[in-house]
């Protein structure tokens, strides 16, 4: 496979083009990205420790899944794929909402992310890809609210945004 490339967006999440995936990275171009939120039937959500070798917030607790789509691909179906092959769980995610939001990393990296928020349901452990994940726990919203707010340097920027989000009332 070649070099993966991610989707660039306007302002209105507007296709303009594509780029490399890192060198989106490197120049902060704003570009089309989900986030998908599993939770059990107890109302737990699922979470992911990255791996320690992602090119960025790696080691970093985040929500179940997040990606890129790739060019001509439907953000639906991405988010599937990509549920799929981080976490080994097949389903059907539901759209949520979206957000724009910009981080910089200390390695010169630039997360400026369109983001589509996905919202799925899931029993039992995930099958999860050790090149993608680190580990994984369910956790109840209190108290992962809690332990965000007492240690944020464990979280990665845009999970917290959602988990604002939610705190805000728009449970899923």
């Amino acid at each position: 496979m070649g070099k993966e490339e991610v989707i660039l967006v306007d302002e209105n999440d507007q296709a303009i083009g594509t780029m490399e995936k890192m060198e989106a990275h490197r120049t902060g171009a704003l570009h089309r990205a989900f986030s998908i939120l599993v939770f059990n039937s107890k109302g737990e959500m699922l979470l992911q420790k990255r791996a320690d070798t992602k090119y960025h917030t790696g080691g970093l607790w985040s929500n179940a899944c997040c990606s890129h789509p790739r060019p001509g691909e439907e953000i639906s179906s991405a988010a599937r794929r990509r549920l799929e092959e981080e976490m080994g769980i097949t389903a059907e995610p539901r759209f949520s909402h979206k957000f724009i939001y910009k981080v910089s990393f200390p390695d010169n990296l630039v997360e400026h992310e369109y983001d589509h928020v996905f919202v799925s349901t899931f029993d039992g452990p995930p099958r999860i890809n050790k090149s993608e994940v680190k580990d994984w726990k369910y956790a109840d919203l209190q108290e992962l609210k809690t332990h965000m707010d007492k240690s944020p340097l464990e979280y990665t920027p845009w999970f917290k945004i959602i988990m604002d989000h939610l705190s805000g009332g728009d449970r899923v």
